[in-house]
């Protein structure tokens, strides 16, 4: 990545600290140790599950070096913040919620005990989130911190599909890019490649950067999503953007530009190019493949059709893999309702609901407007993938907004010195007397 793209960031004002006992202070500066613990909780949130790589990894390999980070990333953050201060975030209340009714719909073990130890995941990775609360203060921080980390994860995209085009392409998922070093999906590598698109885009509009630093960060990115054939990562990145700089239109006139030019080129390529686009978003199905979001609904329909107990639709049959019958369910709603039932649907929802009114209610900024992206694309790809209830990439986006949207902790007040007063010798009192 670009040295002036990670040196560049969103506004924020100087750190200074707390002015009373357990709230967050603000340090002077971000330690560089926060970096490791968020590229900790990248890599515990990469999965174990993919393609097949160059060299083949064990399942039990994988899911010790991401369990592992996860630790580590605790065991950091714990260091960074001995003194457990951490700042009042709804966000990471909802989430604590989410987790004890994760919990309580674990504990009947109908998913097993694999559903503890993901709730034991799930302690951990929110416990290191409100650890970290500590340094959110609408600085840049965590979308360097973000936007680093994920283009180090396709960077070893880019690696693998260098070294080996055909594990990289592979037949099994029709010809679409898959991670041959680490086994990441289309749908992982094209979310990875659009967040940072977007975020790095509102950085250029924002003056943060400079266009050469985020076009290496842009252009492949972009040439990556191109090959993952990812139809939701491509709306999610176009949708929030367009959203996003909306937000920008009434004060800044490098939005203004951007959003005229982007606007005459889709009009251009829509009209030259409809048909090369057509076959793109198609990917080569039927109608009526297409209709039915290939297979997925089958799936939806199933799960809601399946009977359940009143405590099953309340609290869900525990923590799982986010699976029906064998079948992924690709919906983070219905995910939801599967493993944490209605109640968890409505903290999800809250979650949303929350951050997005915080959202509207900041005046136009470019922290607001980062914001704005991250929390638009979570909604709309919740609707084909799976993750707003447990620990995923999907949590640390809307983190990240709201690290963006948490107000600056009050300076305390300076103390006034203290002028010692001058001591006259008695012979000059004694003067002045007479």
């Amino acid at each position: 990545m670009g040295g002036n793209l990670t040196r560049g960031g969103l506004p924020g004002g100087p750190d200074t600290a707390g002015t009373h006992p357990g709230a967050a202070p603000r340090p002077a500066g971000t330690p560089k140790t926060v970096g490791i613990v968020w590229g900790l909780l990248v890599l515990n949130t990469l999965g174990s599950a993919g393609a097949k790589t160059i060299v083949p990894l064990p399942r039990s390999l994988i899911q010790l070096v991401t369990m592992g980070a996860l630790v580590a990333a605790f065991a950091l953050a714990l260091v960074l913040n001995a003194r457990l201060r951490v700042r009042p975030s709804a966000l990471l209340a909802l989430l604590t919620l989410l987790l004890v009714t994760s919990v309580i719909s674990s504990a009947r073990l109908e998913s097993g005990f694999g559903a503890l130890f993901r709730c034991a995941r799930l302690t951990l990775f929110v416990g290191t989130l409100w650890l970290l609360s500590r340094w959110w203060d609408g600085g840049p921080a965590f979308v360097r911190h973000h936007i680093r980390m994920y283009f180090a994860v396709l960077g070893s995209v880019a690696a693998g599909l260098v070294v080996s085009p055909g594990a990289a392409l592979p037949d099994l998922y029709g010809g679409r890019l898959v991670g041959a070093l680490w086994p990441l999906t289309p749908p992982q590598i094209g979310q990875y490649a659009a967040v940072i698109v977007g975020l790095t885009v509102l950085l250029v509009l924002g003056r943060r950067t400079d266009r050469a630093g985020a076009a290496v960060v842009i252009v492949p990115s972009l040439v990556l999503l191109a090959l993952t054939h990812t139809r939701t990562a491509t709306l999610g990145l176009f949708i929030g953007l367009a959203l996003a700089i909306g937000s920008l239109l009434l004060t800044s006139a490098a939005a203004r530009r951007f959003f005229t030019w982007a606007v005459l080129c889709a009009v251009v390529a829509a009209v030259a190019l409809g048909s090369v686009l057509e076959a793109w978003f198609l990917r080569g199905q039927s109608q009526e493949n297409f209709s039915n979001l290939t297979g997925r609904a089958k799936v939806w329909d199933a799960l809601l059709a399946a009977p359940r107990t009143t405590a099953e639709q309340l609290f869900g049959v525990g923590l799982g893999d986010k699976s029906f019958g064998g079948l992924p369910i690709d919906n983070s709603w219905l995910a939801v309702y599967h493993e944490q039932g209605l109640i968890g649907i409505a903290l999800v929802a809250a979650l949303l609901l929350v951050l997005g009114g915080v959202a509207l209610l900041r005046p136009p900024s470019l922290p607001r407007a980062c914001a704005i992206f991250l929390i638009s694309y979570c909604a709309i790809a919740s609707y084909t993938e799976a993750g707003l209830g447990d620990a995923s990439p999907y949590l640390l986006h809307l983190t990240v907004a709201a690290s963006l949207l948490a107000a600056p902790a009050a300076a305390p007040p300076v103390p006034t010195p203290v002028v010692p007063r001058r001591r006259i010798p008695r012979r000059a009192q004694r003067s002045e007397v007479t």
